[in-house]
């Protein structure tokens, strides 16, 4: 088993949701990059919300999430896992929410990025969470088979939320 460490959180202090995925993938470890796994969707479906095509550049790409008041991190700040997939991942330990809800106060939603992400979290840390409201949203990743265009519809709730408009939700 792998000993991963999870990336620091990519958020400016007036982002208004917060998605979290459950730990990187081999992939992402490697590059150094989250949802560096080429056939996963989360860039285009994040860009694809507000009608764009993700550029290349990585730094790009994190901008692009802090200028739509988007925050982006995983709820394992390390764990060991053999391979990419969630249901490895053993003996978790939970990054600093509350640190990151006071460094951002904004934060109004939180949206998890498929079902591990939400039940790890919900095991690690249920009292946290900020007052934010909790969705558990279609994983991005290319192990789920669900479309894209129906990954996309469920994601509308983010655009929505980030931009102030959660009554919509």
């Amino acid at each position: 088993m792998e000993n991963c460490l999870s990336f620091p959180p990519v958020c400016a202090p007036d982002a208004r949701v917060l998605v979290l995925g459950s730990m990187p993938g081999v992939a992402s470890l490697n590059a150094r990059q989250y949802y560096a796994h080429p056939r996963n969707a989360f860039w285009p479906v994040m860009y694809a919300l507000w009608g764009e095509t993700p550029p290349a550049e990585y730094e790009k790409r994190l901008e692009f999430l802090k200028a739509h008041r988007v925050a982006l991190w995983d709820v394992a700040a390390a764990c060991f896992r053999e391979g990419s997939l969630d249901s490895g991942i053993r003996n978790a330990r939970p990054n600093d929410f509350a640190a990151l809800f006071a460094a951002c106060p904004e934060i109004r939603a939180v949206f998890f990025n498929g079902q591990a992400a939400w039940t790890l979290y919900h095991r690690l840390c249920p009292e946290l969470g900020g007052g934010a409201a909790r969705t558990r949203l279609p994983s991005t990743s290319p192990a789920y088979t669900m479309p894209f265009e129906q990954k996309l519809a469920a994601w509308r709730v983010v655009r929505l939320a980030a931009e102030g408009e959660e009554k919509s939700i």
